[in-house]
Formats: structure tokens, sequence, C-alpha cells
């Protein structure tokens, strides 16, 4: 079984304190604080990070869909947006829009829908967020000129 870590820090109170987030290769570590997660403020958020999970889990997904049927991509783009609102149980990631532009020679376009609809259920980040009631697509598959 395989096992990532990451971890975060926080001092102060929620809205004037501030925090660290790093992650456990070492990769990346930034500041977090209630600006930059509910407002626009300078440094990261826990959101920002589950983003980047989606849409490098969702391209790793499309990657293997598609190879495993013969049509290995030359690159996949995918862009995830968390949308943050409020439920009764206080701030929901209530959507996450999900964009994607891919270069897969061979593919038709009506198998790329397809395959890219199937890299967005079976995702296992999409499967860990199965919480969060709206997930979109929006997938582009694109040849060499197009780039």
């Amino acid at each position: 079984m395989t096992i990532r870590e990451a971890e975060a820090q926080w001092q102060g109170s929620l809205k004037e304190g501030s925090g660290r987030l790093r992650l456990g290769s070492g990769v990346f570590e930034g500041a977090y604080s209630f600006p930059s997660r509910f407002e626009n403020g300078p440094g990261t958020n826990p959101e920002e990070l589950i983003a980047a999970a989606q849409a490098g889990c969702f391209s790793m997904a499309l990657s293997a869909i598609a190879g495993s049927g013969g049509h290995v991509p030359a690159r996949i783009h995918t862009v995830a947006k968390v949308h943050l609102g409020t439920s009764k149980a206080g701030p929901t990631i209530i959507r996450i829009d999900l964009e994607t532009e891919a270069e897969i020679p061979g593919l038709a376009p009506e198998e790329f829908q397809r395959l890219a609809q199937s890299a967005k259920a079976t995702c296992l980040v999409s499967r860990a967020l199965a919480g969060v009631a709206d997930i979109t697509l929006k997938a582009d598959l694109v040849t060499a000129a197009e780039k």
C-alpha cells in the first residue's frame, strides 16, 4: 500500500492567524491564511491543492485509458477550478470544473469524449471527492496543427 503525506501548521486565530502547508516529498511548501483561502490574498490554500490533485489525476487517468486502447497521448493539459461556497455545514466545495485539451493521434472525437468522461468518473481523486455535488468536464481533442 502506498501512503502519501502532507503537513500543515497553523498559528493564531482563524482570521488573523497564518500557516504553512508542506508536501511530504518536500517539492512544495507555501504559506496560507484566511485571506488566501476565503478571499484573494497571497499564498496557497487547501482547495488549490485539491485542484492540482484533481487536474493531475484526471490527466493521468485519461492517458491510461487512451493508452490501453492503443492511443498514446502526445499531450494532455488539464485545468481544475475548485469553487468554494457555503452550505448548512459551512464553507463547502460546491463544484469542480475540469477543462482539458488533449492531443491523441488517431482518436476519433466521439471516442475521446467517452474516454474523458470515463477518466473523470474513475480517477481516484474524483472518487475521493464524491461528496462534491458537481464535477463538470469540458474536453477538447486537438490535432498537432492546432497547438
